[in-house]
């Protein structure tokens, strides 16, 4: 990235700072992006000097114009991911007041210490998803194909067609999100590393100011900053959790993540169409509204380790929204098989 370009990030960071400490009721916070937002500017003044020729005025894109309206709209807290990927710091501290949000660290030591068996446990998490989204959708589309007078054959080859697409489209959609993700995470630490190598002192400062809105007074804060900092092991992953709210450790592969879900995408669809392989007509539809309610209160079940609520409680009510569903979309499959017939 050129100079001129960095200038410009810097500047744009600064205007949504601003932008941002307009709106923020909490008066650490504010301080903190207003103390963030003069840091960026001093940061731009360093950029303007590297410019071959010197920058002319600057005015905020289109792009930050629009972020900075939806903040002022939905406030920061619902447009984490896009403040990140527009280079503003400091959004641990909206994370900090969420449920769970791992505890200040007072040591390099500290960092990643809670986040080391996240992965596994999110994975489960999706897989459990996936596979309920699976039996969800082709529970819903057997029935209302069935509620409109379809033959077997074509029973089975609706099934099979929702279940590989169901599973192809998961696989996309996991794979193109986890694929923005790691990308947005490159991009900013690049952007990072660069800016670690040409002014480190700056850094360091900004991460006391973050630690500062978060409770520590300037002093310790700056302190505890200077010292995570000092390890250029630890120093990339810091900026990354602290300044931009990003967790390395959640960021997985793109193509585990795609034949997860694709995986559990087919094995819940299969369940419900697994009775149409050696049944038919009436019987092969009651084998199917019984193996989806039993897999139905599986998942709700299974979501309860997830959620804390009763597991009997979650599987029940994983069996009235299925059944809902399954209700809803036989009736209009009857309904329109009746019309069209």
């Amino acid at each position: 990235m050129s100079a001129y370009e960095h200038w410009s990030e810097e500047l744009q960071s600064a205007y949504l700072y601003r932008e941002i400490a307009r709106i923020e009721p909490a008066p650490k916070a504010r301080a903190m992006f207003t103390e963030l937002a003069t840091a960026a500017e001093e940061q731009a003044a360093h950029w303007a000097a590297r410019c071959a020729t010197p920058p002319g005025e600057f005015t905020p894109s289109r792009r930050a114009r629009t972020v900075a309206a939806l903040a002022r709209t939905l406030g920061p807290r619902r447009i984490l991911p896009v403040l990140a990927a527009m280079k503003v710091r400091g959004l641990s501290v909206y994370s900090s007041h969420q449920p769970g949000f791992h505890a200040m660290p007072r040591s390099r030591e500290d960092f990643g210490q809670r986040h080391r068996s996240v992965g596994a446990g999110g994975a489960l998490r999706a897989a459990v998803f996936g596979a309920n989204d699976g039996l969800v959708s082709n529970t819903s589309l057997i029935l209302g194909i069935a509620g409109a007078g379809a033959e077997p054959r074509t029973l089975l080859l609706t099934g099979i067609a929702g279940l590989l697409a169901g599973a192809f489209s998961m696989a996309a959609g996991e794979y193109v999100s986890m694929r923005s993700q790691r990308e947005l995470f490159e991009y900013q630490i690049g952007l990072e590393r660069d800016e670690l190598a040409e002014y480190p002192d700056e850094e360091t400062e900004e991460i006391a100011l973050i630690y500062k809105a978060r409770g520590l007074d300037i002093d310790a804060a700056r302190a505890l900053a200077k010292k995570l900092m000092s390890d250029p092991e630890h120093a990339l992953d810091t900026l990354a959790r602290e300044e931009l709210g990003l967790n390395p450790d959640d960021l997985g592969s793109p193509w585990g993540a795609a034949w997860t879900s694709f995986l559990a995408f087919a094995v819940g669809a299969l369940l419900p169409l697994a009775p149409h392989l050696w049944l038919t007509g009436t019987a092969a539809l009651w084998a199917t509204a019984v193996v989806a309610l039993v897999a139905l209160f599986s998942v709700g079940a299974a979501l309860a380790l997830f959620t804390g609520r009763s597991v009997l409680g979650s599987g029940l009510r994983m069996v009235l929204i299925g059944s809902a569903a399954g209700a809803a979309t036989f009736a209009i499959g009857k309904l329109f098989g009746v019309s069209l017939g």
